[in-house]
């Protein structure tokens, strides 16, 4: 064992340590064990976090009355301490220190990238077809095999790599395979996107068991509103799926895609209450995008409608007042993590044939795992064109190559030679961004205002791809 694996895997067992005490103790001794792991965290990563950071921590972890505080509490009490332990150091240690000063590591050295999360499609089966679904256009035939799946991971832990996501299809058509791989690479946290329809007692049990796989359940509103786009009946099976998870004491979310049609519905109290009581912890906002030749524009949000999902976020996700529930708006958020995250700058995206897609709502590839290791495939054209042009704005509120920037997608795609990855119906990337052009020109002067009035703590450089900064190249 190298020296480096020998540091890694002691300070892994200190933080392993600390987080026994934070779940076995509650009250003042959990207050002092939660402490000292933000001092530990504070040593780990304090050079590159501001440490403004460590300081609002150690003020919420201190006042118990305070609604994070409160939120941790709850989680700590109510969630299996297994789910707990290993979600913290496979996600926090692992993936959030370890894993990322490894993969800017491996960016000095290799010159591109190395991504913070993966996004895998274990398959492209699913049993739903739901209006606007991205994933559909895929056909439902494709598989990455087990061996597939095992190997990107292999590969990716080697780059430093350790946090997976699944979604597909229905990735829990795959489900004894999805617990192999969290088995075996029991270091990385696995998240699978589901429609919940598939979860049962004996999944739930395994889950309890391994540790280190969550999911996020797709609803869309009430019953009404959800089963108009999802079918009839679905509804009614994640709530269920809501309470066989709660039961078992798992830690689960929600993935939400608003639209013109319901983004007032997932984003009002009554349905927030419900997801609350149901056990939901967080709760994922994926903007509609007109993804595929059949796009339903017309759920495209108007620019009003869209700045209401702004300022409605952040309310409920205040510290003070709002709902003890974490919301993360995909497309409104981009001032936290320097604007778009795809194509390897913080995630990217495998199909189910094996594509490494900048983006699960890029369909366009110039690299395939089958034909090229994982870092080559990050090391493709597509990828590195993707890199030179990030951010593709300086506002953070338009921080899409597509939706809010298309003229940077169709340059990207043109310049590296990037072929669509579609294999029922392909789309060129004329015809999809023209779709978004309008929409762009629209939000444009409306999120231009926005931010204006609610600047950013940073402002996004040109050339900062890196979470570090600029790849030394």
């Amino acid at each position: 064992m190298s020296f480096e694996s020998f540091k890694a895997n002691t300070t892994r067992a200190a933080v392993s340590k600390t987080l026994d005490g934070i779940i076995k103790y509650v009250n003042k001794d959990r207050q002092a064990h939660l402490t000292k792991l933000i001092d530990m965290s504070e040593k780990l990563i304090g050079y590159r976090v501001s440490p403004g950071v460590f300081s609002a921590a150690r003020n919420f972890v201190n006042d118990p009355d305070c609604k994070w505080m409160q939120y941790t509490n709850k989680l700590l009490d109510e969630i299996d301490p297994n789910v707990v332990k290993m979600h913290a150091l496979n996600l926090g240690y692992q993936a959030g220190f370890y894993g990322v000063s490894k993969t800017h590591e491996m960016a000095k050295k290799y010159g591109v990238n190395i991504p913070w999360v993966m996004l895998l499609d274990p398959t492209s089966a699913c049993n739903m077809h739901c209006t606007g679904c991205w994933a559909a256009e895929y056909g439902h035939k494709l598989n990455l095999s087990y061996e597939d799946l095992d190997s990107i991971i292999t590969q990716g832990e080697k780059l430093g790599i350790y946090f997976y996501l699944f979604t597909g299809g229905e990735p829990l058509v795959r489900r004894d395979d999805l617990i192999r791989l969290a088995e075996k690479h029991n270091k990385c946290a696995f998240h699978a996107f589901t429609n919940g329809t598939l979860v049962d007692d004996a999944f739930c049990r395994e889950m309890k068991r391994v540790g280190n796989f969550s999911l996020s359940l797709s609803v869309e509103g009430f019953e009404d509103v959800n089963d108009l786009r999802r079918g009839t009946g679905s509804f009614e099976k994640v709530m269920h799926a809501m309470d066989l998870l709660r039961e078992n004491k798992l830690l689960f979310g929600t993935s939400i895609c608003y639209t013109s049609k319901n983004y007032k519905t997932v984003t009002s109290d009554e349905f927030l209450d419900l997801l609350i009581e149901k056990g939901v912890r967080y709760s994922w906002y994926f903007h509609y995008m007109p993804v595929g030749n059949e796009a339903a524009t017309e759920l495209l949000l108007t620019p009003e409608q869209r700045v209401y999902m702004y300022h409605r976020v952040r309310e409920v996700r205040a510290a003070k007042g709002g709902k003890p529930i974490f919301l993360i708006d995909f497309q409104n958020d981009g001032e936290y993590v320097s604007g778009c995250i795809a194509g390897g700058k913080y995630y990217c995206h495998i199909n189910p044939n094996g594509d490494v897609e900048p983006c699960v709502f890029i369909h366009y590839s110039g690299a395939n795992i089958h034909d090229k290791t994982l870092l080559e495939c990050l090391q493709q054209p597509l990828f590195k064109a993707y890199q030179d042009a990030q951010p593709f704005n300086d506002n953070p509120l338009r921080p899409c190559p597509m939706l809010e920037n298309p003229e940077c997608l169709q340059e990207i795609v043109k310049k590296s030679g990037a072929v669509s990855t579609d294999l029922q119906s392909p789309e060129a990337a004329d015809h999809l961004c023209g779709k978004c052009i309008n929409y762009a020109k629209d939000w444009a002067p409306v999120a231009d205002q926005l931010i204006e009035e609610h600047p950013p703590k940073k402002k996004i450089k040109k050339g900062h791809s890196s979470y570090y900064g600029p790849i030394e190249k």
